[in-house]
């Protein structure tokens, strides 16, 4: 039995309230086929004033460190073979806190981390982002057409989000379970499509409705991820009927994303109003998927 504050099961979804340290440490080895998730970006979002709370860290390299700790036992309990697919982007560096108008290497810095637990990195998926509404909500100065016309040397393009994907290389004697398709459920067409390093369709606003989760005191809005860029990594990366674990549950888009692909998800949330949202999220997602296979009563 898994120790965390609280527990809620589904038919085919299990939601823990605890620190995802604690319980991806209690998940026996290889039991999980896929992991998808998106880490909290160092201090960039914060989301509650726990002292376990990854984001809410008094420097970048304690965050490294405690992810660095939680990956190592998420390397143990992926399942030889499998994937982790974690979404993530560059972030800007500022001149009243760095010294400096930059951007900082995030996405290599969590490929070194993985490296360094263990996973063998695998791909790396560029998602494209809309440069002009990305102008519109952070006001940039690099991305403001007036600085082209004032000095454009402290101009840039737009910043993309990354999907890095990393493995649990197989060692001789590992058994491994292939994920398989075929010709009618993944087209040679859809592989086409998906095999781009450059995802274009990403529909950003595609989330689950986080403003329902959030709290008063909350420093930072959350940012859900995109339920097609769920979906398709999901289908791509595991069978029906594989564990999908997200050890960053938020409200619960990645098990939204398993329960409608048939698999069936683990997830791990700290802040107690994102856990209780994710659970409703995951109930209401079971009944529908109930009522299409059976038809409404």
């Amino acid at each position: 039995m898994i120790e965390a504050l609280n527990v809620t099961h589904g038919q085919d979804w299990t939601m823990y309230h605890g620190d995802c340290v604690e319980v991806v440490s209690q998940l026996p080895e290889g039991s999980v086929d896929f992991s998808v998730y998106s880490p909290p970006f160092a201090s960039l979002y914060t989301y509650s004033d726990s002292v376990r709370d990854m984001g809410n860290t008094a420097s970048d390299a304690q965050f490294m460190g405690q992810y660095q700790h939680m990956i190592g036992h998420l390397c143990r309990a992926m399942r030889p073979g499998r994937c982790v697919a974690v979404h993530v982007k560059d972030m800007p560096s500022f001149k009243f806190r760095d010294g400096q108008i930059a951007l900082r290497d995030f996405s290599g810095e969590i490929i070194r981390a993985h490296l360094a637990a263990g996973f063998s990195y695998h791909t790396r998926i560029t998602v494209w982002k809309d440069p002009v509404t990305e102008m519109q909500r952070t006001k940039a100065l690099g991305l403001l057409h007036k600085q082209i016309k004032k000095d454009s040397t402290w101009s840039r393009v737009g910043m993309p989000d990354y999907v890095l994907v990393f493995r649990r290389y197989p060692k001789d004697g590992d058994q491994v379970v292939p994920v398989t398709h075929t010709n009618s459920t993944f087209p040679v067409d859809q592989w086409q499509k998906w095999a781009s390093p450059v995802w274009m369709d990403i529909d950003q606003g595609n989330t689950l409705n986080a403003r329902l989760a959030r709290e008063a005191d909350d420093e930072r809005h959350m940012c859900p991820l995109q339920l097609d860029l769920i979906d398709r990594a999901i289908r791509l990366w595991s069978n029906p009927g594989d564990v999908v674990l997200s050890p960053f549950g938020g409200i619960g888009s990645e098990g939204v994303g398993a329960i409608e692909a048939d698999r069936k998800y683990v997830g791990v949330e700290l802040k107690e109003s994102y856990y209780r949202r994710a659970c409703i999220n995951l109930r209401e997602t079971e009944g529908a998927e109930q009522v299409q296979m059976f038809g409404a009563k």
